[in-house]
């Protein structure tokens, strides 16, 4: 029994010694990340001016840069960025998304997007109530570091039941990416 009892300690004395740290000149560790996708956007003009050229009622018109950055799942990824008219037109008695004060009277839109993403189709319109596209990604969609441009290019009736004043409104534009 006591030749039992010191050959089990022997034992564990011996296999406490291998599973000590070794100590070396030099060790190595495996790093490991996962990279998932992301998005993000950057809306480069603060505040958008809508103008016209012509005082004979053309429409007002004006541009919205943006830098956005994206990285979609290879495979089967997608991504958009979308707007929305979130405030609309105030004070009152000038322009409205939601409520124009003539049927017809909208603020429209077109989109550019530099690749790797594709720019909304035709003129799109603004809404109150949904979003509205300004462009997709497929999978495996990669912007630079630095990010991607991209704009769109405003056009509001100038309907002549407009009263004189500023009127502002609030878009809110959205990027994803799955």
């Amino acid at each position: 029994m006591k030749k039992l009892t010191h050959l089990g300690i022997l034992g564990l004395i011996l296999f406490l010694g291998r599973i000590q740290a070794q100590f070396a000149s030099t060790g190595t560790t495996t790093v490991s990340v996962t990279v998932g996708s992301e998005a993000a956007i950057q809306i480069n003009t603060a505040t958008t001016t809508l103008t016209t050229a012509a005082t004979t009622f053309a429409d007002y018109t004006g541009t919205t840069n943006l830098t956005y950055k994206i990285r979609t799942t290879q495979g089967s990824g997608t991504g958009t960025i979308t707007l929305r008219v979130t405030t609309d037109f105030s004070p009152a008695g000038g322009p409205s998304v939601a409520s124009p004060p003539t049927a017809g009277d909208l603020l429209q839109y077109t989109c550019t997007v530099a690749s790797p993403g594709t720019a909304c189709a035709g003129t799109q319109t603004a809404s109150t109530s949904s979003d509205t596209s300004v462009g997709t990604f497929g999978a495996d969609a990669r912007s630079t570091a630095a990010g991607n441009s991209g704009s769109v290019a405003w056009t509001l009736t100038n309907d002549p039941v407009y009263k004189t004043g500023t009127y502002t409104a609030t878009v809110t534009f959205t990027i994803s990416a799955t």
